[in-house]
């Protein structure tokens, strides 16, 4: 990987697009990394991020248990 290039998986996603990915609201998303459920990265300017390899196993279990 050269540098400056993102692998897909490493990808950081806003609270917006998680959201979008669980067809939830985005504060859910913001109280989910509160409470542990979804681990998230906090930039310089106090924003959350999320891993998309991170999102993706949080969906695919929340698939299994429905």
């Amino acid at each position: 990987m050269m540098p400056g290039e993102e692998s897909t998986n490493d990808r950081l996603l806003t609270p917006a697009e998680v959201a979008e990915m669980f067809r939830v609201n985005p504060k859910t998303v913001t109280r989910w990394a509160r409470t542990g459920r979804l681990q998230a990265i906090k930039t310089i300017g106090g924003h959350r991020r999320y891993r998309l390899s991170e999102v993706r196993k949080a969906v695919d279990a929340a698939n299994e248990t429905n």
